[in-house]
């Protein structure tokens, strides 16, 4: 007779072992030519993850809406500075990171956009942010002291998490 293993039916936490994890960092050029390479950096990230074509589909246009906000509202137009994109895979999904070191901006403080109005009647912009949240489940904003000299720079950070399986 064989003793059963009491650890068989534990979750990963409750046995003490850590999910698996990996981290891939790139950092690209404040540009709408960098727009293709940064959705396709995190989609690979997201198809190794595991997720299937249709949310592999969100986490591109997330990113690159993020990455067009930091462009027009973080550096007001595209230049030579650099957004730093970092894709954590885990057990549990992808946490997307975008950091940049322009202006100030939280779009978590963007309204909801009016959905109901005429189209003529509607402020022009704030949907980006809205389809981010729409595409995400779970998106965060703060901000991080810039490595050199003073300031601050703007962290992004944006969360796919993988379907239950249950």
């Amino acid at each position: 007779m064989t003793e059963k293993n009491p650890n068989i039916n534990l979750t990963r936490e409750q046995a003490n072992v850590a999910p698996k994890k990996s981290t891939q960092s790139a950092t690209f050029p404040a540009q709408f030519k960098s727009l293709d390479e940064v959705r396709e950096f995190a989609a690979r990230q997201a198809e190794a993850c595991g997720f299937e074509p249709d949310e592999i589909f969100a986490v591109k246009m997330a990113v690159d809406e993020g990455f067009t906000n930091i462009i027009e509202h973080a550096y007001g137009g595209e230049c030579r500075e650099e957004v730093e994109c970092s894709c954590q895979t885990n057990d549990e999904g992808l946490t997307i990171t975008l950091i940049d070191c322009g202006q100030p901006f939280n779009p978590l403080e963007v309204p909801e956009p009016d959905l109901e109005s005429d189209l003529d009647d509607r402020m022009i912009g704030g949907l980006g942010v809205f389809f981010i949240r729409q595409l995400m489940d779970e998106v965060s904003f703060n901000f991080i002291p810039k490595s050199e000299g003073e300031g601050e720079c703007n962290v992004l950070t944006m969360i796919k998490r993988k379907k239950s399986t249950d």
